[in-house]
């Protein structure tokens, strides 16, 4: 039996959210009316917090909504700001660490 995959848009989503966590309308109820796993629920959950910041930071400022494509580009800035701080600590890790080989080497004589 072949099953036919249901696609929901934004509003749709947002209104199935809404109704979870605003309205308390259990996600049972919900699977079992638009033909859900609650794992897809929970997806979409996580999708809405992880993004809840850039949202909320454009919703602050006065204008225009953002844009799917500028909520994009701000999710990807802040990621490699994370990443870049990253391979600075690492950086500043393995410097430490040559600093104390060369050291060590020098002590017996190596170098």
């Amino acid at each position: 039996m072949a099953t036919t995959r249901r696609h929901f848009d934004a509003d749709q989503k947002a209104a199935i959210l809404k109704r979870y966590l605003v309205e308390k309308v259990p996600i049972s109820d919900q699977c079992y009316e638009y033909g859900l796993q609650p794992n897809q629920i929970y997806q979409w959950q996580g999708v809405l917090f992880d993004n809840a910041a850039v949202v909320l930071e454009r919703a602050g400022r006065r204008g225009k909504p953002a844009t799917v494509a500028e909520r994009r580009v701000a999710h990807l800035e802040e990621l490699l700001q994370r990443k870049e701080a990253k391979l600075q600590q690492k950086n500043e890790v393995i410097a430490e660490l040559m600093e104390d080989n060369v050291r060590a080497k020098k002590a017996n004589g190596e170098l």
